[in-house]
């Protein structure tokens, strides 16, 4: 059993976990604060995946004043324990340890801050599997993948498309990679779907955990 890439760089929401709930109640609870009501929590879903504080903007039309202390409203709720209204998709656990023994190296390339993410690896007992926990920062300094994965090659300028590969769930995670000239691996069991993803232009897609781990590691 060998890791096909040196470099694993996963996304966190809606690639190693399903955040869901406790993203839209975060979401929800913020908007509330601004008197705004949503009948059906599942149209916060579209939140999950692009930097918070354009989600208030593009899809509620908020100001840049008011989709920052929408940010701090959402963490209040998020931080109280949203952030563990949550649950880690079946095989990812599995799936990081053979990386692992396999001799690669696995990173996490999230657009969530750093302290958060870390707080969630830890409660799914995967931290430990993690060379490197890459993401935003509580002062929003990277809020985009691309600067996430900026950060990664700064720490990391080794990584190249030859021995690393990107994998997420939505478009973010593509372009990112695509920018950087990484290949990436499109999941079909998160929050983007297939015609996202290929218009991305994602070199590799899997439907599921099993065809996921077919594509990073030799067995």
């Amino acid at each position: 059993m060998t890791s096909k890439y040196k470099y694993c760089l996963f996304d966190l929401d809606g690639t190693l976990t399903d955040p869901a709930p406790g993203i839209t109640a975060s979401v929800a609870y913020a908007l509330e604060r601004f008197g705004i009501e949503v009948s059906d929590r599942a149209e916060l879903n579209k939140f999950i995946g692009p930097p918070l504080v354009y989600s208030f903007k593009t899809f509620f039309g908020f100001t840049d004043d008011m989709a920052k202390q929408a940010l701090s409203y959402y963490r209040e709720r998020f931080s109280a324990g949203g952030l563990y209204e949550n649950e880690i998709y079946t095989g990812i656990a599995e799936l990081l340890e053979r990386i692992k023994e396999g001799g690669g190296r696995v990173i996490l390339a999230t657009s969530k801050p750093e302290e958060f993410a870390a707080m969630i690896l830890e409660h799914f007992d995967i931290l430990k599997h993690f060379d490197f926990v890459a993401g935003n920062t509580l002062d929003e300094t990277r809020p985009e993948k691309r600067q996430v994965l900026a950060h990664i090659l700064a720490n990391y300028p080794e990584i190249c498309a030859e021995n690393a590969v990107m994998v997420g769930d939505r478009e973010y995670d593509v372009l990112a990679a695509k920018e950087f000239s990484l290949p990436s691996v499109g999941v079909l069991f998160g929050y983007g779907s297939l015609e996202e993803l290929e218009s991305a232009g994602a070199d590799m897609i899997a439907e599921d955990v099993p065809a996921l781990s077919a594509l990073l590691i030799d067995a």
